[in-house]
């Protein structure tokens, strides 16, 4: 079957109402979809085969003060049964020229270190690797001292 990328909206959010297995980290609630989809550089695609979500990204423009503004690739996910047909290409791509014209000049993502599924599909796609450092907390928790 043929797959199908779509730009989630509200208005076509009933896309979502079917998803393959381990296409998204967690479940997917209005509460949160709604507010995502509303909000201004941040997009949302899906593979779909069949009226089924078998691939998903997201991304958002970062915007920048003092040069052009980045693409942020927040997620990508294919389901595993669809794996190595294409499908996380074609998402990167609609996921990037969505970015291009937005006047985004860069792209970047962050995947774990030790992900060499993730690490090698960005490599095949000419990501550059770069090192760094990630800080992370949780927001509302005590910091001590």
């Amino acid at each position: 079957m043929a797959i199908a990328i779509h730009g989630v909206t509200a208005e076509n959010a009933d896309l979502l109402a079917k998803v393959a297995d381990d296409v998204f980290d967690e479940e997917i609630t209005p509460d949160r979809l709604g507010p995502f989809l509303a909000a201004a550089g941040h997009v949302m695609f899906v593979a779909v085969e069949a009226e089924q979500v078998v691939g998903q990204i997201r991304g958002m423009v970062h915007v920048q003060t003092d040069r052009a503004s980045d693409l942020y690739i927040d997620n990508l996910g294919v389901a595993p049964s669809h794996k190595r047909r294409g499908i996380g290409r074609q998402l990167i791509a609609a996921l990037v020229g969505w970015g291009e014209a937005r006047g985004c000049t860069y792209a970047w993502l962050a995947t774990e270190t030790d992900n060499d599924e993730a690490i090698g599909f960005y490599e095949t796609l000419k990501f550059e690797r770069n090192r760094l450092e990630w800080f992370a907390c949780a927001i509302g928790e005590e910091v001590e001292d």
